[in-house]
């Protein structure tokens, strides 16, 4: 029997944080605050002084569209200035992944990116798991749906002109995404973590969805 207990961690809890001050440094379309603050240390005590900036950015839903009974699934593609500078190209495959905005609740977001960025009426909504996506240095929590498809899809261009979106649908075997992530051309973490959770739960997923 293992010695360990799992409701043992994490060790501290938020009143073993101490926040001395934030300010914004920086407001664009993107926040960054600085965080002056101390936290307890494991070999008791408190820290000293720590000073660490965050990059606000707000909290993001992800959906991967999936059909049970053709064993397909839908994914993106678009272009992502973060991807830009590593040499490889910038165009990612992706699963439809929107912000949550004043008064939204992850399900309209799944909803309305579904809509706007694939064109996609989404059936039953499977929450797979949320996930602080760079902890170390932004506040974003990633909340992950898998989406029923029933209908079929056109694939084409869809997205927002006013947001500047051009973005292109693909409709994929579900076993042709999972070799393009083994081949490492599906590299994003929220699409990596949703194809993952699918191979994991799809027996499951076929049983609730009939295929």
């Amino acid at each position: 029997m293992s010695k360990y207990n799992i409701s043992q961690y994490p060790s501290f809890g938020p009143q073993d944080l101490e926040i001395l001050d934030k300010s914004t440094v920086f407001q664009g379309f993107f926040r960054l605050e600085q965080y002056t603050l101390r936290h307890k240390l494991f070999n008791g005590g408190w820290s000293g002084t720590v000073k660490r900036e965050v990059f606000e950015r707000g909290h993001a839903v992800v959906v991967l569209p999936y059909n049970a009974k053709t064993d397909e699934l839908v994914l993106i593609e678009q272009f992502r200035v973060g991807a830009s500078t590593d040499g490889q190209s910038p165009w990612l495959l992706e699963a439809i992944a929107g912000m949550i905005e004043a008064g939204e609740s992850a399900e309209q977001v799944a909803r309305r990116e579904a809509q706007e960025e694939a064109g996609l009426t989404i059936g039953e909504l499977w929450p797979m798991l949320s996930y602080l996506s760079s902890p170390g240095g932004t506040t974003e929590r990633i909340q992950l749906f898998l989406g029923q498809l029933t209908a079929p899809v056109q694939q084409g261009i869809f997205g927002l002109a006013d947001e500047q979106e051009d973005i292109k649908v693909h409709l994929v075997p579900r076993t042709v995404a999972m070799q393009l992530l083994e081949q490492q051309k599906i590299d994003n973490a929220a699409s990596v973590i949703a194809l993952q959770w699918l191979a994991l739960n799809l027996d499951k997923v076929k049983l609730a969805w009939g295929a």
